[in-house]
């Protein structure tokens, strides 16, 4: 997996491409949400666009990135999930967790 951090209207937007599935990538984004909430930047939207895999430590991952989030006085969102990992949100009941949205655009305008 790989991330990019963006900002967009006072919010980060961390992009992540290819496989999510726990482990190096886990701390690798717990990492990067570490450095965000030291700068006072806690208003998030995790971009799954180009995710093309994610496992049960995948979807652990995020849910432990919305904890992180929300325990320092934030909110993160996810947006442009693909078909297949939004389905997977589904069958986890994950998707009523997440507040989800089709565009990395909407999402971010939600926080307003």
């Amino acid at each position: 997996m790989k991330l990019k951090t963006k900002d967009m209207n006072n919010v980060t937007v961390i992009e992540l491409k290819g496989n999510v599935m726990g482990g190096p990538d886990a701390t690798a984004l717990n990492d990067e949400l570490h450095k965000l909430i030291e700068t006072k930047k806690n208003k998030v939207v995790i971009d799954l666009h180009e995710v093309k895999f994610m496992n049960s430590s995948g979807l652990g991952m995020l849910i432990g990135s919305l904890t992180t989030i929300r325990n320092s006085g934030g909110d993160l969102k996810i947006a442009r999930a693909s078909d297949k990992i939004e389905s997977l949100l589904i069958v986890t009941k994950l998707i009523t967790v997440f507040d989800h949205h089709d565009s990395v655009e909407k999402a971010v305008a939600a926080f307003k």
